[in-house]
Formats: structure tokens, C-alpha cells, sequence
């Protein structure tokens, strides 16, 4: 991600400030807002944690698409709000994906008046991918949960009651692939988004980077979508 995202960016016109990696993470602290405009944070979710709180610490504007640390979320949002930085947080930066995001959640709606149609989801990944099942697909799950009074929650192991399965694969370079399917003794309802590439991702991660200059607070891809798309 970090590849394309320097290549795009490029591309459009950008000045890299700085590259950290395991490698020079020092160079983290010798950054500040005046020689930065924004910090673009796809990292790892052990790392992700510290490198935000260090720029916000900084002033420095942060778009972050790491996913597995949000149990440390609320300290990122407090933070974010006591200093009066700007913060944007997405599980997908994909337009087709946040697209994908409505639509499950118009569908949820819908079907929480067919309780007889059985829930589940499957997200298909790259091996290299970490956190199981996807930030996408938990946002996926909690779509469905906002607008379905049947179920309770999300799991990864089949069977449990008022839940929905969430099953995952690491499949070779599969840059990702999530399917939300309704099950019943009649018929079965699929939606499904399938990612081509990582340039979606990265394309999307810049526009925000864009777009938040001039802005404050926590924000979202709600917020960007309404604001640019919708």
C-alpha cells in the first residue's frame, strides 16, 4: 500500500516529506507540522497505535487505514479532540467498497423484515494480511447489525446462535474480496465487491489526504462522501 500510495502521489503532484518504516521510525519524531501537511499512516496494528499519537501529539493532520487496533480508538479520538486535531479513520478507502458499505446496509433494512433468511459473510484476502476477519468486513457486520434486530453480534466460528459468521481465506495476492449472503429454504440473496487491484484503496486514501486540509475533529468516509460524492 505504501508503494502505490508513494507512486500516486507522485503523480499528482505531491512531495513525500518522509518514508518511515521499521527501518528509520526515528524520523517519526523529527517531523512536525510545519514541513508536513498530512500523514498518511498504513502500517501494522502493533505500530499504528503510537505513530498516530505521535503526530497528533505533533499536530500533524493523520489518515489512517491500519486496521486491528481500534481497542485503542477512543484514546485516539480524545486525544484528537484535546489537542483540536484532525483525524480520519476508514477500515476501506475504496469509493466502490464505501459504495458497497450503503448498499449492505439498504439491504440490512430490508431483510430485518425476512428473519427467515439466514446472515453470513466471507472475506477473501492476501496471505500476508494480518488481522482476521478484515476491518471491511467487521464494518460490514456492523452495517447489518444497525438495521437487523435479529442478531446480536458477529463471530467467526459457524453456528452461534443471533450472530453472524463471518468465514475468512488468505488466498495467494487477493487484494480483497467480501460477499454478504442471505440464506433460506427458498432462495439465497448475494452482494458481493471484489477488489482488482490496491490501487482503489490508495487512490481513495490520497483523496482524503486532499480533501482534510481544511478540516477538524474526527472524521470519516461518511463525511468524505457526502461532502465529494454523494
Amino acid at each position: 500500500m505504501g508503494k502505490t500510495i508513494e507512486r500516486l502521489a507522485l503523480n499528482r503532484n505531491h512531495t513525500i516529506t518522509a518514508k518511515i518504516d521499521l527501518e528509520n521510525k526515528q524520523i517519526l519524531n523529527d517531523l512536525s507540522a510545519d514541513t508536513v501537511d498530512v500523514a498518511i499512516e498504513f502500517s501494522r496494528p502493533e505500530a499504528a497505535f503510537e505513530n498516530i499519537k505521535t503526530c497528533l501529539n505533533k499536530g500533524i493532520p493523520v489518515v489512517s487505514g491500519t486496521t486491528g487496533w481500534l481497542d485503542k480508538k477512543k484514546e485516539v479520538t480524545d486525544l484528537c479532540e484535546n489537542h483540536g486535531g484532525t483525524f480520519f479513520y476508514a477500515s476501506n478507502y475504496s469509493v466502490g467498497v464505501n459504495i458497497f458499505f450503503k448498499l449492505n446496509q439498504w439491504l440490512g433494512k430490508i431483510m430485518n423484515n425476512y428473519p427467515e433468511y439466514k446472515i453470513e459473510m466471507e472475506e477473501i484476502h492476501h496471505t500476508e494480511k494480518l488481522d482476521s476477519p478484515s476491518g471491511t468486513a467487521i464494518t460490514l457486520a456492523e452495517g447489518i447489525l444497525k438495521n437487523n434486530e435479529y442478531y446480536k453480534g458477529w463471530t467467526e466460528e459457524k453456528g452461534e446462535k443471533d450472530k453472524i459468521y463471518i468465514g475468512n481465506k488468505r488466498i495467494g495476492t487477493t487484494p480483497g474480496t467480501h460477499t454478504v449472503m442471505y440464506d433460506s429454504a427458498i432462495d439465497s440473496i448475494e452482494i458481493k465487491h471484489t477488489a482488482h487491484s490496491r490501487e482503489g484503496f490508495a487512490l481513495g486514501a490520497l483523496l482524503v489526504a486532499e480533501w482534510i486540509q481544511d478540516k477538524k475533529g474526527i472524521l470519516s468516509m461518511d463525511d468524505f462522501m457526502a461532502d465529494s460524492f454523494l
